[in-house]
């Protein structure tokens, strides 16, 4: 699988982040009283995320390192306010609905923490696609807990009836204790899917993870995986290096008992 595909498969499955993650609650919780809502929230987000990862990495070599937080903040900050002009403009019901948690997307963490994490260590292509995997991965979270809330609360979904008439609908799930509710349920649902593939001998280890197995070009500087140690030997990762340092600790131990 090339780099932007690996980008996209990893924002949706690997570290969707709502299921896997578990960041950007506020609005996960707030506005997915409707499939409608969480959908038009996630696609929003999606696009704020793809295009300012995708501009971060381009100024990447430009933006001193001291001041590279408060120059995302507005990066990010432009596309919020782009997004929600367009919004009020041509989708005023959505607007309307999820109301200040368009300008919140500012402060997101999602957004913030891949601009810190991938998009200023990357170049632009690949970046830009791990917005949209991001922001897809949110989306289909958002939407998901927005459709169930919407369909056992309300008898609807995207707005249509699915309920028969005589169903009484069980208001509590379109209120604050029915989003955690459907995301307790959602994520000990993929948890279970993921303990079921370990038992059957499935690799599972990477879901949540996000580890790609490509070492080069991985972001995350603490993998145990990937981290080269001053001390280890030329091509030795961390964890490696730790292990023959103690076999070599043990073996000295042995010799010098003997």
């Amino acid at each position: 699988m090339n780099r932007e595909g690996e980008r996209l498969i990893n924002g949706i499955v690997k570290e969707n982040p709502t299921f896997v993650l578990m960041l950007g609650m506020c609005p996960t919780l707030a506005v997915t009283t409707s499939a409608m809502n969480g959908l038009g929230m996630g696609l929003t987000t999606m696009v704020v995320l793809a295009l300012s990862n995708a501009i971060i990495s381009l100024l990447r070599n430009i933006i001193p390192d001291r001041v590279r937080i408060p120059a995302f903040i507005v990066i990010i900050a432009s596309f919020v306010t782009i997004m929600q002009f367009l919004l009020e403009g041509f989708i005023p019901s959505l607007y309307s609905s999820l109301g200040l948690y368009i300008p919140l997307i500012v402060v997101n963490c999602i957004i913030l923490g891949r601009a810190e994490s991938y998009a200023s260590k990357n170049p632009v292509l690949p970046s830009l696609f791990d917005g949209i995997g991001m922001g897809l991965g949110f989306s289909v979270a958002l939407t998901m807990i927005g459709a169930v809330r919407e369909l056992i609360g309300a008898g609807t979904l995207f707005n249509f009836r699915i309920m028969p008439e005589s169903y009484i609908p069980c208001a509590i799930f379109v209120m604050a204790p029915g989003a955690f509710f459907v995301l307790a349920f959602l994520t000990a649902l993929q948890n279970k899917i993921k303990i079921a593939g370990a038992k059957k001998g499935k690799d599972t280890s990477k879901i949540g993870s996000g580890c790609s197995e490509d070492c080069m070009n991985c972001s995350d500087k603490g993998c145990a995986h990937r981290v080269i140690d001053t001390d280890s030997k030329p091509g030795e990762t961390l964890a490696q290096g730790a292990e023959r340092r103690e076999q070599e600790t043990e073996e000295k131990i042995e010799k010098e008992d003997n």
